[in-house]
C-alpha cells in the first residue's frame, strides 16, 4: 500500500478541526495535519510536501487567506481550500485573490467539501505545477527532475517522467501491458522488453540498490511505486 498523503488542516476550533481530520483519515488515503493557528501552520507547512491544505479565514493570529498568500509566496502550489463563517461576494473574491482554489462556507456537507477537493486535485494533476512525494524525492514533472532530500537534481528523460507520473497517479500496481500503452500508446514496434528497460534506467538513478528495488518495486505481472 503506497503511504498517505499528507493533508494540511488549519482551524482554531477544536471540535471542527477534530471531527474534519477523522473523516479526512477515514478516506483512506489521507494523513490530516492539524494546525491551530497561522503560526503553527507555518511551522507544520515546513515539514514536506502536501496533497491539498483546507485554512479557515478567522484564526487566533492572523486572516487565513493572507496565510494563503504566504504559503503560495513561498512554493506551496497544491490546492488550498478556505473556510470561512461569512458569505459575500467581496469574502469570496478576496479568498480568491489570495491564491485560493476555492471558498467554502460554513457550515457544509464533507462529502461536498471533499468532492470539492477532489476536483480541484484532477486540475492540479494535469497542471504545470504539480508536485509529488515519491519516496525521499521532489517529482517535479513539467521539469522532468526529482530532487532528493539535500537539493540535488536527477534529470529524467520524459518516458521515464511519463512513467513516475503515471504509476504515482495510480496508487496500485499497474500492469506491463498497461504502463506500457498508457506511456508509448498502441504501437506494435514497442514490446515490454522497452519498458523493461526504461525501469531498469529509472532504478539506476533513484535506487540505493538498484538490485533491490525499495521505491520502483516489481510485483506480480507489473510495477508499483512505494512512496
Amino acid at each position: 500500500m503506497p503511504s498517505a498523503k499528507r493533508v494540511l488542516l488549519v482551524d482554531d476550533d477544536a471540535m471542527l478541526r477534530a471531527s474534519l481530520a477523522e473523516q479526512i483519515a477515514a478516506e483512506g488515503e489521507y494523513q490530516p495535519i492539524e494546525a491551530s493557528s497561522c503560526a503553527e501552520a507555518r511551522a507544520r507547512a515546513k515539514e514536506g510536501l502536501y496533497e491539498f491544505m483546507i485554512l479557515d479565514v478567522g484564526l487566533p493570529d492572523g486572516d487565513g487567506r493572507t496565510l494563503c498568500r504566504e504559503l503560495r509566496d513561498g512554493g506551496v502550489t497544491c490546492p488550498i481550500l478556505l473556510l470561512t463563517a461569512a458569505d459575500s461576494d467581496a469574502d469570496t473574491i478576496e479568498g480568491l485573490k489570495s491564491g485560493a482554489n476555492d471558498y467554502v462556507v460554513k457550515p457544509f456537507r464533507f462529502a461536498v467539501l471533499m468532492a470539492r477537493i477532489h476536483a480541484h486535485l484532477r486540475s492540479h494533476e494535469q497542471s504545470e505545477e504539480a508536485v509529488y512525494r515519491i519516496g525521499p524525492y521532489t517529482f517535479r514533472p513539467s521539469a522532468k527532475i526529482l530532487l532528493d532530500p539535500a537539493g540535488k537534481r536527477i534529470r529524467l528523460t520524459e518516458k521515464e517522467t511519463n512513467i513516475l507520473k503515471f504509476l504515482h497517479r495510480s496508487g496500485s500496481t499497474v500492469a506491463r501491458e498497461t504502463l506500457l500503452h498508457e506511456v508509448w500508446g498502441y504501437n506494435p514496434a514497442v514490446t515490454t522488453h522497452t519498458l523493461e528497460t526504461h525501469i531498469y534506467r529509472l532504478r539506476q538513478k533513484i535506487e540505493t540498490n538498484p538490485g533491490q528495488a525499495q521505491i520502483l518495486v516489481t510485483e506480480s505481472g507489473g510495477y508499483r511505486l512505494v512512496a
